[in-house]
This record gives structure tokens, sequence and C-alpha cells, in this order.
């Protein structure tokens, strides 16, 4: 019988053919959204499939449930299988090639037969892509660079992807016989916005090893053992992943799991302040030095926390996100608690599609989505006119769209729901740094979010000064996604954030940590720079559809990192203090 999650790979896969294949948009949207449904879903699929009444799940047509009961009688999708055929499975690597939509990889496969990466790049050395018909030069050395990009990251991958696969398998590990602690560590735990390998650190007596190791090398995602020695153990999982788990003695856990936690950096500083104190610090624990300034293995000093290591280093426990040496060592000196932004502080969704522009769920399905994760309210932020390739609203359908959100929070009251949908915009901001719409219009939104979207490589000079005019345009509510980047895949634009930054709290200007586990930018390396201006963040999932409302996870954690406490991030407001917010802006 198929898992919830096969049945939404499969579903997954359509979808990716279809676009591929120039399907028309709506249909390519109904198997996104039926993916996603069911990957969302707490019930057994099976149980749907055996009453034959999966067209009672909402998103679920008849169409599409055909398929799903052909896939668990025959093991087979009919429409994968056409869409195979129509379209070899080798390009949806290309998808991930920034500059190169579906349309793109359909033409230049059809003109030349190719479906791998390596003859692509060979097509723009020869210098026959740029030849091709709405392809040229320009998009040709675009292209290029952006398959460079993603080689030169091949190695690493985004925060999400490492969390999916570092927490089932903790999940696996957790609750054995003989784990007496157990942390994911590394840059994981540190929320680093790309990840290598993954860590996983228990805490066990010696005669658990071997079996804890059994249960971590059989794990289901793993799909090659790279070694098994005494006390570590790595695997390959079947997303091309390296995993490694350490098992130490459970006296050692906290010293191995700082070690083992880093970052480099933080931890030299850390053994520098052991030798000032005449202490060796290293991942089995804290030592007294001897005459010949050797670690004194005879003389191990108590702990049994992190926190204890730290208070006799003269040091407040620092949070892992901040150990990076860039500025955690003075504050946790003096200061006992210093306040992160937690995942619970957060109160509402700002920065929303919906199918009015490129989202896949209607206003009223996000609405109901933050409803059921107990937000308080939804700022919905459909693209601007000049995204005509997403969908950018005109003038009219900004106002019928108005009116829907009207509508519907008159429904929400009259039925005692206690949530605020919120008129933004998403407006592109054009190459002078002026907004998408008259000032009319744009006075008429509760919030306005700024973007780029086109031009991303202007000189820096041009493109800071498009920036400045954003910023001071007193209808901008916040900067949205700053840089432009996606990471692994894009590099953002050539600005100097740190003058914007400065500007921006000038001109009362947030500038958003945009959540998507694509771009988590504002890029939490300006933290310190935030932080001592006094900047204002909001974490943005810029959620195309109901499940994308959960990117805000990442977000904290970039926030978290970037040493924003709940006082500095606006969606920590109650949608009472955002309303009045709104009106008084």
């Amino acid at each position: 019988m198929p898992t919830n999650q096969d049945v939404a790979e499969k579903l997954n896969l359509v979808f990716q053919l279809m676009q591929l294949a120039g399907e028309n948009r709506f249909k390519v949207i109904a198997f996104d959204k039926a993916s996603q449904t069911v990957k969302g879903m707490s019930d057994d699929i099976n149980s749907y499939i055996e009453n034959k009444n999966l067209t009672d799940i909402k998103g679920i047509g008849k169409s599409i449930a055909e398929d799903i009961y052909a896939y668990a009688e025959t093991g087979e999708m009919p429409v994968l299988e056409a869409f195979k055929e129509k379209v070899p499975v080798g390009l949806l690597k290309w998808l991930e090639i920034s500059g190169l939509g579906p349309k793109n990889i359909l033409k230049i496969h059809k003109e030349f037969g190719i479906t791998e990466i390596s003859e692509l790049k060979e097509l723009i050395e020869n210098g026959e892509l740029a030849k091709l018909s709405g392809l040229g030069g320009k998009s040709a050395e675009k292209i290029k660079k952006s398959i460079e990009w993603m080689e030169k990251f091949d190695e690493r991958c985004r925060l999400d992807e490492a969390i999916a696969i570092a927490e089932p398998i903790f999940d696996s590990l957790k609750d054995l016989d003989g784990v007496e602690d157990i942390e994911i560590a590394g840059s994981l735990r540190r929320s680093k916005e790309t990840i290598g390998d993954i860590d996983i650190l228990i805490g066990a007596k010696e005669e658990f090893i071997s079996d804890l190791f059994d249960v971590f090398t059989t794990h289901e995602r793993v799909t090659e053992i790279l070694g098994r020695g005494d006390t570590k153990s790595s695997v390959r999982t079947k997303e091309g992943r390296q995993v490694d788990l350490r098992i130490v003695k459970p006296e050692n856990f906290a010293a191995a799991l700082m070690y083992f936690t880093g970052s480099k950096e933080h931890n030299v500083v850390m053994r520098s302040r052991a030798r000032q104190r005449g202490l060796s610090l290293n991942e089995y624990g804290l030592f007294k030095l001897n005459s010949d300034g050797e670690t004194d293995w005879d003389t191990p000093q108590p702990f049994e926390s992190e926190s204890d290591i730290y208070k006799q280093l003269g040091l407040n426990w620092v949070p892992p996100e901040l150990r990076e040496d860039r500025g955690e060592f003075d504050i946790f000196e003096e200061t006992e608690e210093f306040p992160l932004i937690e995942e619970s502080d957060i109160k509402g969704v700002i920065h929303a599609h919906s199918t009015w522009s490129d989202g896949k769920f209607s206003i009223k399905e996000m609405a109901e989505a933050c409803i059921e994760r107990g937000y308080e309210y939804l700022g919905i932020t459909d693209h601007s006119k000049t995204a005509a390739y997403a969908g950018g609203l005109t003038v009219d359908e900004i106002k019928q769209q108005w009116e829907e959100i009207d509508q519907l929070n008159e429904e929400f009251k009259k039925a005692g729901t206690n949530f605020t949908i919120f008129k933004g915009i998403e407006s592109d901001i054009l190459a002078d740094g002026s907004l998408d719409y008259e000032d009319d219009i744009l006075a008429g939104f509760d919030f306005v979010i700024a973007s780029v979207h086109q031009s991303l490589d202007m000189p820096r000079d041009k493109m800071m000064e498009r920036f400045r005019n954003a910023i001071k345009n007193p209808y901008t509510t916040m900067l949205g996604h700053p840089t432009g980047r996606l990471l692994l895949k894009r590099n953002g634009s050539d600005i100097d954030l740190n003058e914007l930054i400065e500007l921006a709290v000038e001109h009362n200007t947030m500038i958003e940590i945009n959540a998507s586990p694509w771009r988590l930018d504002l890029d939490w390396s300006f933290g310190n720079k935030a932080r001592e201006t006094g900047l204002v963040t909001s974490i943005n999932p810029d959620a195309h559809s109901t499940d994308g409302i959960d990117d805000i996870r990442y977000g904290v954690m970039i926030a978290r990192k970037g040493k924003y406490s709940k006082d500095r991030v606006f969606n920590a407001k109650s949608a009472e203090e955002v309303k009045a917010y709104f009106n008084g802006k």
C-alpha cells in the first residue's frame, strides 16, 4: 500500500513534468495543490482509497482521484507515465537553473535533443544556445553563471532540506535504550542558511553503541554506509546528503556537543579563554594545564552542561545560533539572558500570495490555514501589475480584491472568528525606484511591501539609488527580500545593505526577513548592524500555498541568528497593534 508521502511525491512529479510540458496553468496548479494536500494529511490516504472516496478530500478532483486509485492498484500512475513519455525526467534538474523557465527548457530539449546539464553547458560554450530564438547571448551567460553557482554548492543543501533529513533520523534514535542525551549538532544546530554534512550526537554507554549504530545505518532514508567505527558512523541518504552519528560517553556529552556545534571561530575563542584561565578545553571536557602548558588529563573540571563550561570560562550560556564569533562574547560576558524571538511569539502572517496572482489557494483558504495555525491575521500581498509573468494585479483587479477582503472580514466577524485580513501588495520597485501604482491606489492599501524582481544585476550605484528611492517613498511599509538571492542557485544584487539598513531606520521602513528557505533574506550576518540601529523586521513566509505559511519556522531561526528580539519583529504584534500601526502610518 502506498504511503501519503509516496502519493504526494508522485503528484509532485506530475506537477513538475506538466510545467515542463507547458500544460494549462490551472491543471498544473491542481496537481501541486493535490500533492501538498496529501503531504499534509494526518489521516492515512489508504482508507480513502479503499472506500473510493478520495474526492471527499478538498483539493482532489475526480481525475486526480482516478490516477491515485490506479497507482494504488498497479504501482503506476497513468498521468505520470503519460508525461514521462512527453518530457524526459532528466530535465527536472534544469528547473533549478535560474533564468531558465519551463518553456525555454522544453524549447532547448526539442531543438537540440539534449537532457543533461553537461550537454547544456556545451551548447553555451560553443555559442549555439545564444542563437536560439528568444534567448540570446545575455540569457546564455546568465544560465551559465547559474549552472556554475549550482555546481559550486552541490555539496550543500538548504536549511529546510537538512531539517527534513535530520529530524526523522533523530526521532528514530531519541527513545532507544541507552540514549541518555541526544542533539543535532554542527551548522544545523547553529541555524546556518545552508548545510553541508548533518551531525547528530548521542551520549550513551559503550554497551549500547552497536545497537544504536544498527538502527542508524538501516534507517529508511539511508542508501549507503560510508563508514562505521567504534564511536562514529557515517551514511549517505537518498537525497545525497552525508549524515554523521557520533556516540560519546554521557559524562563527555556537553563538551562534545559544544565542540561539534562549532563554529570553528567560536571554538577558537573558547579554547583561548580556557588557556587564559590555566585550563584546556576539548571535545572530552575541561582540564587543568600542567606546568608545561599541556592538558593534564588527570585533572578534569566538573560540569554537567554546556552552561557549566561557559560559566567556568567567564561567560553566560550562548545560544547555538549565535556561536559565530560575531560579538557574542561581549554580550554574554555581561548578559545573563538575551531574549531571542521564538516561533510562539509570531502572531500573524505578512507577505502571502493568493490565486489573484501566482498563489495556489484563494484568500479565504489562506486565511483559514492561518486560523488553523492559531494566527490572528493575514496580510495578503499579491504581485503588482509590472509582474505580469506572476499574474500581477491591474487597478480594477485590486479594487475587486479589496471588496473580497472586506466581505471575508465581515464573514469572520459575523461568525465570531477573531481574525483580520489586511490589504497589502507586493509592489515591484521599478528601475527608477518608484512603486508600481499611482499614489491614490497605494494609499488604499493597509501596507506595501516593495521588492525588486527584475534587473537584479543593475550596477551598484544605480541599484542603490533605486532602493533609496523606494525606502523614502512614504507608501513603502517594508522592503521585501532585499538582495533577491536564491540560495545555492543565484547570488543577490550588488548593494550596500549597511547603508540601506540605516536609511530604512531613518524613514521608519522595515526590512523583511523573507522566510522562504530559498531566500532567508535579509541575511543574518547583518544582524549586528540591525541591532545597533534598531531596525524592525517582519518574519514573512512569502507563502504561495497554505504549506508555505510554515516557512515562518525558518525565518525565526534566521532572526534568532541575527539577534532579533520579540520587540523588533513586527508580526510578533497583535492584530490590534498591527491595525493601529497601519492606521497611524
